[in-house]
């Protein structure tokens, strides 16, 4: 396992778990678990998950020093304001039965964030936080954030595959220090990734199916992978990805994948920022 130091000075792996869509507890818990057992250090969650008990339980459980783990949560839209951020961020550290994060993010660009992002900047100066970002906020919302804020957020979590490279928001994240982080690196299943002829070509010439190849890619260009499973199996080969290393060339093929927009959700459409403030997680 590899890692990326943060902005400040925290090192964060370049691979975790996450578990969206995980919400049943049982499932959960286990899956974490086995994880964990596979050699996942970073594990992934949010608020709106709605699973952040399961992945303390697992925590709590796994016998692997708190030390040695970093833990993601994030910040939901109905709790964006100043006050509010201070009671979520509680919220999440009994539900997840820590007495700190090793990364806390903003999980949407809505609501009045920098009001949140105070709330963050105490909690990280307390050392309740280990580090704070931000996700989804594309380079524009980015670059206004970063002139906006006093501490510069350490992370930026995006979706990020071979199909979309967000050329312009690694951009304004290499030029502020920001770590790229991928959500969705398989593209959900989008763009027919799995089957893909280019990854999957290109992996067997290494030994290693399309998806691992994908996940590469990413490491490769210093972003932090977070792939979601519940199947063992899929975990382990998830996690297989240390031992081989894409060429430039191939590294150029993949690049030559980008369609420039997502296959999964349109962060520009009302429709979805109205969606957004109507998902309440808690009365």
């Amino acid at each position: 396992m590899d890692y990326v130091t943060l902005n400040n000075g925290v090192k964060m792996p370049l691979e975790g778990f996450g578990v969206f869509q995980v919400p049943d507890p049982i499932q959960c818990e286990q899956a974490v678990l086995d994880a964990i057992a596979t050699g996942y250090r970073l594990i992934d969650t949010a608020a709106a998950y709605m699973n952040e008990k399961a992945v303390g339980a697992a925590i709590a459980k796994c016998g692997v020093p708190r030390e040695e783990l970093f833990i993601t949560t994030k910040l939901w839209v109905q709790d964006a304001s100043y006050e509010a951020a201070k009671k979520a961020i509680q919220t999440s550290l009994d539900n997840l039965g820590l007495d700190y994060l090793d990364l806390y993010l903003i999980h949407q660009p809505v609501g009045d964030y920098i009001g949140a992002w105070r709330a963050m900047e105490e909690a990280y100066r307390e050392g309740r936080l280990r580090a704070i970002g931000v996700s989804n906020f594309n380079a524009a919302r980015l670059l206004d954030f970063c002139e906006s804020v006093t501490v510069k957020p350490a992370v930026d979590q995006v979706e990020i595959h071979p199909f979309f490279h967000q050329k312009e928001a690694m951009k304004v994240m290499a030029d502020y220090g920001v770590i790229p982080e991928a959500w969705g690196p398989f593209a959900e299943g989008q763009f027919g990734l799995f089957t893909n002829p280019v990854l999957t070509e290109i992996g067997r010439s290494h030994g290693k199916t399309a998806a691992q190849v994908a996940l590469r890619w990413n490491i490769q260009r210093g972003v932090v992978v977070i792939p979601k499973t519940v199947h063992k199996n899929r975990m382990e080969q998830n996690f297989d990805i240390w031992d081989f290393a894409l060429t430039p060339e191939e590294m150029e093929r993949i690049d030559a994948l980008d369609t420039g927009r997502s296959g999964i959700v349109d962060h520009n459409s009302p429709a979805f920022i109205r969606m957004l403030h109507n998902l309440k997680i808690h009365e």
